[in-house]
């Protein structure tokens, strides 16, 4: 048996984050945080009552501060 090559994972990382589709969905989070007054460090997320990834907006309306664990249990399109 062949052994498999090692992954680069520094590449990996540098390949999907840099691309302009996760450099602008990266902004849009943050620009969210922002509105909402959340600052560095803060634990609490924004959620988007309708997520981003389903034409979704920042407007005050759809977004709400919550806690890390609430807002992984919902997921993107929930």
């Amino acid at each position: 048996m062949t052994p498999k090559p090692k992954r680069n994972y520094k590449k990996e990382y540098a390949d999907f984050h840099g691309t302009p589709a996760q450099i602008k969905a990266r902004a849009e989070r943050n620009a969210a945080r922002k509105k909402m007054g959340l600052k560095k460090g803060d634990p609490k997320e924004v959620d988007h009552k309708n997520p981003l990834s389903k034409g979704g907006s920042n407007s005050t309306r759809n977004l709400r501060v919550v806690a890390r664990s609430t807002n992984r249990k919902k997921g993107a399109g929930k």
